[in-house]
């Protein structure tokens, strides 16, 4: 029991309110007026109170008769009375309208504010009818539509082999990752705590950069990796020769790349034509999405790049050959490619048609 006074909160009272502080997506309000009554019951005064939530004297003694008359509960927000807010369908219109066919001239795109000034409405009504037409004015997503003559022969020719792969076989999706940078802090950051996300200072020291070459496997979901200075022929040839050796001897291997020029020298092609269990499989022109490795490079980049400090190269390849060690043993699981090749070709034919000209 909490006691101050007169004003008395039970463990269990005080135990639910500590859990309201604590939590990440309660409303700011409830949280304040938890702080208000476990502050009260620890003996501060209301004026200090208020001060510290930065609300009045009246608004404290209010929330503090509710929480005694109805203990953590009368501190919720209630529904308050009368008729809903009605935007009738012009202003719906014209919002709309302004939304999806003209830009403010303060501004590339709309913001609350802004198309509640020109709109003549509250920002409130503006938010209301975004969300039922479920715009976003303020986000942009990007694209590109390949324009490779042979879009569709690939993109039937790869989806293929992920959804039906060949008998005695391997599926290998290719790629390479350049200039990984090993960045060090310029300070230590602080770390993670109670009540206290985790900090980094924004700038940094840059002390050299590696490659990455990676062949994921389609049906193990395990990585082949080699890590090189420099992204050449030269050490694309090298790593195709060491997934050829680590590979078994009795499967064929269809490697899934891009068209990068580095992987079809004349040194690259005339290995390959020696290798006749090895079949080049290339993606379409701005496609990458179709290489199965690019979503293994965003995870090692989320889970092992984006907050790594590396002091130097060869403690930044260290990890690097560490998270495909953990990702072979721990993580890998068989890759499951969702859409068949009709779909993605429907879509593609869609977004050409909706494009101007």
């Amino acid at each position: 029991m909490v006691t101050h006074g007169n004003f008395k909160v039970s463990e269990e009272n005080a135990a639910t309110l500590e859990g309201w502080i604590r939590s990440t997506s309660l409303p700011q309000g409830q949280v304040s007026r938890a702080k208000m009554i476990l502050a009260l019951a620890d003996g501060a005064k209301v004026a200090d109170v208020a001060a510290a939530q930065r609300v009045s004297s009246k608004t404290v003694h209010k929330w503090k008769r509710r929480f005694i008359e109805s203990g953590p509960e009368g501190l919720l927000d209630q529904s308050r009375p009368g008729r809903p807010t009605v935007i009738d369908a012009d202003t719906v219109d014209r919002v709309l309208t302004l939304t999806t066919r003209h830009i403010p001239q303060e501004a590339t795109h709309w913001s609350v504010s802004l198309m509640a000034k020109y709109a003549g409405i509250t920002t409130w009504q503006v938010r209301q009818i975004w969300q039922a037409a479920d715009l976003k004015p303020h986000r942009l997503r990007t694209f590109k539509i390949s324009n490779d003559p042979n879009f569709s022969e690939k993109v039937v020719d790869i989806v293929g082999l992920y959804m039906d792969p060949p008998d005695n076989a391997l599926v290998l999706c290719v790629d390479e990752k350049t200039q990984i940078q090993a960045l060090d802090r310029t300070q230590p950051g602080l770390p993670l705590s109670e009540g206290r996300i985790g900090s980094r200072t924004h700038d940094y020291k840059r002390n050299g950069t590696a490659a990455l070459y990676a062949a994921f496997n389609v049906l193990t979901g395990e990585v082949i990796g080699r890590v090189e200075k420099r992204s050449r022929s030269k050490e694309f040839l090298a790593f195709l020769k060491q997934v050829e050796r680590q590979t078994p001897k009795d499967k064929d291997l269809h490697i899934v790349l891009d068209n990068l020029s580095a992987h079809k020298t004349k040194e690259v092609r005339e290995w390959v034509a020696g290798q006749p269990r090895i079949h080049f499989h290339f993606t379409p022109t701005s496609a990458s999405w179709l290489n199965a490795v690019e979503g293994w490079f965003s995870q090692l980049e989320r889970r092992a790049l984006y907050r790594g400090v590396f002091s130097s190269v060869p403690e930044l390849k260290s990890e690097l050959k560490r998270f495909i060690r953990i990702h072979n043993r721990d993580l890998a699981k068989p890759f499951k490619w969702a859409k068949n090749a009709e779909t993605i070709l429907a879509k593609v034919k869609r977004a050409k048609d909706a494009l101007p000209n």
